[in-house]
């Protein structure tokens, strides 16, 4: 079964629902020329979609184009149902990076047909996610850096300030739609800079006093 850790309290939460945002960073939003949504665009990716820090991305043979999206992952520690935004973070267990692996040319034909994204998402290893630091030891997830190399060149290098929806308004729109349980994780959006992966590739994805992420292209 695959869990996620938070590593210093030596705890395990069987992953269940990884819902992730799109569209979340304004300048992500224009390098892929895509219009910025009036509310919060999500999708989901399965718990068999996950690889821990050391893992290995195979990229699925019917895609010629990953892309890496370094972002800040919340792990749900608390269930709740229509949680109100001040109350949110309270739901937190803990924080980690994570990088969303997007299968650019299949999402792009998906899209042209209306088609929902599942298979450019949600291939097996297309969410290698790092442990978890407590949520009581990150002050404040809205002012977090995010950083990505790929063979030691940095890709991505930006800061979660920079959110169009917070952590907190996240986790208040996702619980009127979806109950949070524990176990649960958000993928908050990626930062600009996104770009394809090969074979070969060492990537790191870091979130400076909160986690940090190794893993390599097959």
């Amino acid at each position: 079964m695959t869990t996620a850790r938070i590593a210093s309290l030596g705890q395990e939460y069987p992953i269940g629902k990884i819902l992730c945002i799109g569209r979340n960073y304004a300048e992500h939003i224009k390098e892929l020329g895509n219009e910025t949504p009036e509310a919060p665009v999500i999708f989901m990716k399965p718990a068999t979609s996950v690889i821990g820090d050391g893992g290995a991305i195979v990229i699925p043979s019917y895609s010629k184009d990953c892309h890496h999206e370094a972002e800040l992952a919340a792990l749900i520690g608390t269930k709740g149902k229509n949680i109100p935004a001040e109350r949110a973070l309270e739901h937190v267990a803990g924080y980690g990076v994570a990088i969303d692996l997007t299968l650019r040319d299949v999402q792009a034909e998906l899209k042209k047909k209306g088609l929902p994204w599942d298979i450019a998402k949600g291939f097996d290893t297309a969410c290698p996610l790092s442990s978890f630091t407590p949520a009581a030891q990150v002050s404040d997830p809205q002012d977090l850096r995010i950083h990505l190399t790929v063979n030691g060149q940095t890709r991505q290098d930006g800061s979660t300030s920079l959110m169009i929806h917070t952590v907190r308004d996240i986790i208040c729109y996702m619980s009127g739609i979806f109950t949070l349980e524990p176990g649960d994780v958000i993928l908050t959006g990626t930062p600009a800079g996104v770009s394809a992966i090969v074979p070969g590739d060492e990537l790191v994805a870091e979130i400076p006093g909160v986690a940090r992420l190794r893993a390599s292209v097959k």
